[in-house]
Order: structure tokens, then sequence, then C-alpha cells
């Protein structure tokens, strides 16, 4: 059971890193967020039955991590630290992302409430209706609504210059 769950994590680490960048900036945060969604999969894993895809049963468990992880992060007291722009230091990633429609729609997404950005995410990972459905708990109909409006938001995003 123990090399078939390691085989499992190593095939689909992309998918887990994934979820990890949506829902954290910090290195350190992501690393944390990373060994948490690895340790709740190994403690679920005996539990899954393998109704679904091993992909659809990861993302449901890594973005319930997330979420959740996101949830008791926004109630602790926000740490301060020194940003690029107090130390004068120009941030060449965030001048070249400037230009660039993937950085502006990056950003928007970030703007997104957490529900907004799992959805968003496997649509651009071209999963199914379905398999979006069944990963964050809503309907398949629910599935196409949430799509149409959180395209319609990030659209005003990114056409505003608010991001």
């Amino acid at each position: 059971m123990e090399k078939d769950f390691i085989q499992l994590i190593n095939t689909n680490r992309g998918l887990i890193y994934k979820v990890c960048n949506l829902y954290c900036r910090d290195d350190d945060d992501k690393k944390d967020l990373f060994q948490e969604i690895v340790l709740q999969l190994w403690t679920s894993y005996p539990r899954f039955r393998g109704e679904s895809k091993n992909t659809t049963w990861l993302y449901r468990v890594a973005l319930n991590t997330a979420i959740s992880n996101f949830r008791k992060e926004s109630r602790k007291p926000e740490r301060s630290s020194i940003s690029v722009s107090e130390l004068q230091i120009p941030d060449m990633g965030f001048f070249q992302n400037e230009n660039n429609h993937t950085g502006l729609l990056q950003k928007a997404i970030e703007q997104l409430s957490e529900i907004e950005k799992a959805i968003i995410m496997l649509y651009l990972d071209d999963k199914s209706y379905d398999e979006i459905a069944e990963i964050v708990g809503i309907t398949h109909s629910n599935v196409g609504v949430r799509i149409n409006r959180i395209k319609i938001k990030l659209e005003k995003l990114i056409k505003s210059d608010s991001i």
C-alpha cells in the first residue's frame, strides 16, 4: 500500500503543486501546504475505494485541504514583512508579467474567492464539468453557471485597472 501511495503522489506531484501555488504566495507556505496535503492524502488513502479517478480524488482532498488551510490562515493576525517596494529593489518578474496576458490573468485569479479559484483552475486544466462537480461538490449545471460568472468577473477585473 505504501509503494502504491508513493507512486500515486510522485505521478501527480504537479497537480498538488498547482493547488499549492494557487493558494499560497510564500515558498515556505507552499511547502507547508504541500506537506499538509500529502498528509491528508495518506490519512484518507485507506478509505479511497477507487470509485472515481485518482486525479479526481487527489484534487478533492488537495483543494479541501488548501481551502481549510486558507481559512485558518486568514483568521491569524497578518504577518508584516518588508516588501520589495520598501527596499526600493525593482522586481523584474513583476515588470515582465505586466505586459504578459498570463500575468494579468494570474493577478485577476488571485482576486477570486477560494471556490472560484478552485473551479477556474480545474476548468483551465481541461477537467470535464462532471469531474469539476465531483471534485468541488456542486452540481453539473452549477459548474457551468459558475464558470460563466467567473469568466465575466475575470474579464471585468482584467479590463479594470484594479489588478
